[in-house]
């Protein structure tokens, strides 16, 4: 069975898989679920957290699994979706399939109004110091996800973490045209999976995505940026699928 691996966003951790990984009845030995360097764990001595770092990251991560198992399954959420689409564009060879949430490349779309926050110097650093791990996860809660689960994200609200969201920001303030034109390399089993009411990313972006690259997209009304874990189930039912 190919190999199943899934890639988390800001500020989240793997832990925003277990939903997703229960509904899917998966065992241990079926996916990969990595950590961001520097989101649980401080990043490796020498590590650039910006987005061609963990761009290429990634690719060895997948290049692992892909040795064992063969070409692999990709679904990734927010910034894991973002980096999931390049390597995909980059490595085709490696991925059978592909699945995105909620964060796509596109050079129309401009960065949300904390991500452009984040990308200003002094700024930046002044909000991720007023932020708090309380506030965090009273917002992730709020946002849909289940209160324990918010609890476990906010616990990783590290100055580690928060140092590696500012310089992976300000590394991609070009990102989606950037990443661009690589997307004509994407794998043709591709799917999006969108919560509708996302305030970060609008749906016109993956409306525009899809129309270009001819990947499949499947909206969820009522449903906001934590797609993958408000509506577990639907994604795991259409997983199957796009498995099979």
């Amino acid at each position: 069975m190919a190999q199943k691996l899934f890639l988390h966003g800001v500020p989240d951790t793997p832990a925003m898989w277990g939903p997703l990984i229960a509904e899917l009845g998966l065992s241990d030995g079926d996916y990969q679920a990595p950590a961001m360097p520097g989101f649980v764990e401080p990043p490796p001595s020498g590590f650039d957290t910006t987005k061609e770092a963990y761009v290429d990251w990634y690719i060895g991560e997948i290049e692992r699994a892909h040795a064992d198992d063969g070409p692999v399954d990709l679904v990734g959420h927010d910034w894991g979706a973002i980096i999931t689409v390049r390597v995909a564009s980059l490595r085709p060879d490696l991925v059978r399939s592909w699945c995105v949430a909620n964060a796509l490349p596109h050079p129309d779309y401009k960065w949300h109004r904390m991500a452009r926050m984040w990308q200003t110097p002094v700024l930046g650093e002044l909000i991720m110091v007023v932020t708090r791990k309380e506030a965090l996860c009273k917002g992730l809660h709020a946002a849909g996800i289940p209160a324990d689960l918010a609890s476990t994200e906010a616990s990783h609200w590290s100055p580690h973490m928060r140092k590696a969201i500012l310089k992976l920001y300000r590394s991609a303030k070009t990102a989606g045209a950037d990443w661009w034109e690589a997307t004509a390399n994407l794998p043709e089993r591709g799917m999006v999976f969108w919560g509708a009411d996302d305030p970060y990313v609008p749906t016109w972006v993956a409306d525009k995505f899809c129309a270009h690259t001819g990947a499949r997209l499947e909206k969820q009304a009522g449903t906001g940026h934590w797609s993958i874990i408000e509506r577990a189930d639907v994604l795991a039912s259409l997983l199957k699928a796009h498995w099979a």
